[in-house]
């Protein structure tokens, strides 16, 4: 079953300097249908203007992925870490048994990303924080995996039985992802868009599949997209 969810019927909140959407409940936007789907609580697709940001604020047992869509988020906390994660590129933040961090737009540009909150299999974990490059030629054409918890190399590790690819497909590519029996997966083409098994997804779209073995994903337009296998 492949269910998708329009970018025009996401959750919205604006605050300025923050235009966010929401895919699952979050903050004041709650719907019962769309607490989460398996060990995935969140997925945000926030526009952050120049100048904006998140203060200094607390997280506790939660594997936060932040896929960065344009510009450049900088990061901070009180373990020591600061870094500066560029488009194309992600950061994780294992929360575990708490950390205070803050995110800022420090560019001259809007900031486009996807914020992603993964439930971790073990609680109350050493938090941790780490930003890595992606070059965009090695997933022209086909998924590659950015982060895991299954033992994937070269990967951003997150504490949980899932495992998030990426793919920059042109027009008319074709991508296989088989699903094992019991596992789930939720799809969103970050630009363009795609059909998955026939089914079309556009810019922006939620696609949440369960009880379907194989996704054949197919470019309608040039397309960016993030594909999470999961429990």
């Amino acid at each position: 079953m492949i269910t998708i969810t329009p970018f025009a019927d996401l959750g919205r909140a604006e605050h300025g300097w923050l235009s966010a959407r929401f895919h699952f409940s979050f903050a004041e936007y709650v719907d019962p249908n769309r607490m989460g789907f398996g060990p995935l609580r969140v997925w945000n697709d926030d526009l952050i203007r120049s100048g904006g940001g998140f203060p200094m604020h607390p997280h506790r047992d939660m594997e936060i992925i932040t896929y960065i869509r344009q510009g450049a988020v900088s990061h901070e906390d009180n373990l020591g870490h600061q870094g500066k994660t560029e488009a194309g590129d992600i950061q994780v933040m294992s929360a575990g048994r708490g950390i205070i961090h803050s995110e800022y737009n420090h560019e001259d540009e809007d900031l486009r990303l996807f914020q992603i909150w993964v439930q971790p299999h073990t609680r109350h974990l050493e938090p941790r924080w780490e930003s890595t490059t992606f070059p965009r030629g090695d997933r022209r054409g086909r998924l590659v995996p950015v982060a895991s918890g299954q033992g994937i190399p070269d990967t951003l590790m997150i504490h949980q039985d899932a495992t998030l690819y990426a793919a920059d497909l042109a027009e008319g590519d074709e991508v296989i992802h088989d699903l094992v029996p019991g596992r789930r997966a939720y799809l969103v083409p970050a630009r363009g868009s795609v059909s998955i098994n026939g089914e079309s997804v556009g810019e922006r779209d939620g696609a949440a599949v369960r009880d379907v073995d194989k996704l054949r994903i197919v470019a309608v337009k040039d397309a960016e997209l993030l594909l999470f296998d999961l429990p």
